[in-house]
């Protein structure tokens, strides 16, 4: 036996790694640290593709090619064709007659030219009156059979793709063969509708007559698809000519298929069909803009393909509520833009399925969101992205190595300095000495060999920090600043700080405390109203249950409070901001104060009475005020949050 290698061409390579979904969710996060929720950022991931290794088209590719390839179907021709042709067929036959009847002197020729001469305009009627028409020219006789075998073919071929290569043969029998073909599909469909159908009924039927359904369809089901879409794209192509032309090809089907005697069968598969598949859009007209005129076959073919292409048009967009990759029909991908296509949908669709396998993603009623292994991960990036902005001297560090013998050993020393409390490092100094006196002889120390151990305090602190979640932040361009630096700070605290107990309270009208894992799917409040006096209270209870933990305050905010909590509970709100609103936002700020909580504020907008009231705060608190940009905002919060560390 011989082998032969070479590259793998039936789809994707099966070898290939599997696709990294920690980087489609890293992507993801790209979209969510900067404002965007779990949905869109998803959405926005399928439609963008997979570029690297493997470079797979997003679904706006995939839209691309789609709308493309409805441009050139509408532009490929006319839906007149059948009628062009059989106009010029029957004026080609009636010529022929009227050429050999000319060179008769008799009677019989003349009362014939009068009888052509008579004929109505319209091609059906003007076919059915010349059905009994003894024709004298031969070569007329054959053209209008040939008209007729046109006419034939083309609306059988219209509702059953590929008839007109079964009805090639002229044999009687042929048509025949059609007639025992539809009566028995009707049959199966009726024994369907009353439940009494089965599949080896429908494979009988297949091994009769499966030439005639170059499809191969696999079961009754994928037929009835199949003929129901070619039956709603007659319909449409009726609906889109011109009333006088929809009348005229109408009768010619309908004589048509009478001579042939399917008229009875084919209006009973109609309205099967029809029954079976309402949705399919049966008459909505379509307008294609090509200059070569369309046989109605070939015509039925394109609406048909047109018919799909919307579909999936609609489909790739994904812009429906509750929209998921499964709603993209992968047959109609198939048909429309070939296998590798249908590859680059199976691979957009195996990220969307890995992500929640692998406990990334969650849909909990119908809702998609981050499940807290996703948001610890973009909360390390948001912070790498903090850190990565920062300068290195400015990281600070939130130990303190001077903690005397009260502080936990950190595993190194360094030389003693006058008024050291920490332990001696007994193994490093005698070592020093060693080194300093040689290998022979006696150690003798001196102050320069002794080192001691270092030691750090690490004093726990209860952090709250307070995020506008009111519109105008949207509107001013800084919330995704804000969202980032909350997942910053909140990663900064789990990862370095475990002792530490964060809170962050977002505020609008109302303030109420963010969970970790809903960070990632935040959104702005669609509402007025900046009620840092709520925030302010809850922060004020986080701080009273940690009494013996450091405290860090931290407000970001681009207004002035407008909103209060009222004794009963209700939000109050004003523009401008009533005095009784101020008056209690800055009684909170006092028992901040007391509390000996240090108030720093960072200032979104560059606005004078916001201004006026963080001075205030700064005032009466003692805090600091910062006014960063939003593209510098986490690394102003992180650095302060650790200075504020390192300080304590």
């Amino acid at each position: 036996m011989s082998y032969r290698y070479g590259e793998y061409r039936d789809g994707p390579d099966p070898l290939a790694p599997p696709y990294d979904v920690r980087s489609a969710l890293d992507r993801m996060g790209d979209a969510i640290l900067s404002g965007s929720n779990p949905a869109h950022a998803l959405r926005d991931l399928l439609k963008e593709g997979l570029p690297g290794a493997q470079n797979r088209r997003g679904l706006d590719d995939l839209l691309r090619e789609v709308r493309r390839r409805r441009r050139e179907l509408r532009e490929r021709g006319r839906l007149d064709g059948t009628l062009e042709r059989a106009r010029a067929l029957l004026d080609k036959a009636i010529g022929q007659e009227r050429a050999e009847l000319f060179p008769d002197p008799s009677d019989e020729a003349r009362l014939r030219e009068a009888e052509l001469a008579a004929l109505p305009d319209d091609t059906a009627s003007a076919i059915r009156e010349l059905g009994d028409y003894r024709w004298r020219s031969a070569a007329a006789r054959q053209t209008f059979e040939e008209l007729r075998d046109l006419l034939r073919g083309e609306v059988l071929d219209s509702q059953f793709r590929g008839m007109r290569q079964a009805l090639a043969n002229p044999d009687p029998a042929a048509m025949e063969r059609v007639r025992e073909m539809m009566s028995d599909l009707n049959d199966m469909l009726d024994r369907d509708a009353r439940g009494e159908h089965t599949q080896a009924d429908f494979d009988n039927f297949m091994s009769k007559y499966g030439d005639m359904f170059p499809e191969s369809p696999r079961n009754l089901e994928e037929l009835v698809d199949t003929l129901a879409r070619r039956a709603a794209a007659t319909q449409r192509l009726l609906a889109s000519l011109t009333p006088a032309q929809r009348e005229e090809l109408g009768r010619l089907i309908e004589q048509t298929l009478a001579q042939a005697g399917l008229d009875e069968q084919m209006r009973r598969l109609g309205e099967s069909l029809y029954a079976r598949r309402p949705d399919l859009a049966w008459n909505t007209p379509e307008r294609l803009s090509g200059d070569e005129p369309m046989g109605m076959s070939d015509a039925v073919s394109a609406l048909d393909e047109l018919a799909d292409l919307t579909q999936l048009e609609a489909a790739l967009r994904q812009d429906y509520p509750g929209a998921r990759m499964d709603d993209i029909d992968e047959a109609a991908i198939r048909r429309a833009l070939g296998r590798a296509a249908v590859d680059d949908l199976r691979a957009l669709r195996q990220v969307e399925r890995e992500l929640e396998q692998q406990g990334y993603l969650l849909r909990r009623r119908g809702k998609l969101e981050l499940t807290p292994k996703a948001v610890r991960r973009l909360g390390e990036t948001a912070l790498r992205r903090v850190f990565a902005s920062l300068e290195s001297g400015r990281r600070g560090d939130h130990d303190q190595v001077d903690a005397g013998s009260a502080g936990e050993l950190t595993g190194s020393s360094r030389p003693w300095r006058f008024g050291d409390e920490q332990p001696i490092d007994v193994v490093r100094t005698v070592i020093n000495g060693v080194r300093r006196g040689g290998s022979t002889g006696a150690v003798t120390l001196s102050v320069d060999d002794f080192e001691v151990a270092e030691t750090e305090r690490r004093t726990a602190a209860a952090v709250c920090l307070l995020v506008d979640l009111s519109y105008s932040m949207a509107l001013r361009g800084t919330w995704a600043a804000a969202k980032q630096t909350a997942m910053a700070l909140q990663a900064l605290v789990a990862s370095k700080f475990p002792q530490d107990s964060v809170q962050i309270i977002g505020f609008s009208n109302y303030a109420r405390v963010l969970q970790p894992d809903e960070l990632a799917g935040l959104e702005w409040d669609m509402v007025q109203g900046t009620n840092l006096h709520h925030a302010l209270l809850i922060a004020g209870r986080h701080l009273d249950r940690h009494p013996d933990f450091e405290p860090v305050v931290l407000v970001v905010t681009d207004g002035e409070p407008t909103a209060h909590l009222r004794r009963n509970g209700s939000a109050a709100f004003e523009w401008p901001p009533t005095q009784e609103t101020l008056e209690l936002t800055l009684a909170e700020v006092d028992k901040m104060t007391r509390r000996r909580a240090t108030l720093n504020v960072f200032m979104l907008a560059d606005d004078e009475r916001l201004k006026d009231f963080v001075n205030e705060v700064g005032r009466r608190n003692g805090g600091r005020v910062f006014s960063p940009g939003a593209d510098r905002l986490g690394e102003y919060v992180v650095s302060d949050f650790l200075r504020a560390r390192r300080t304590r």
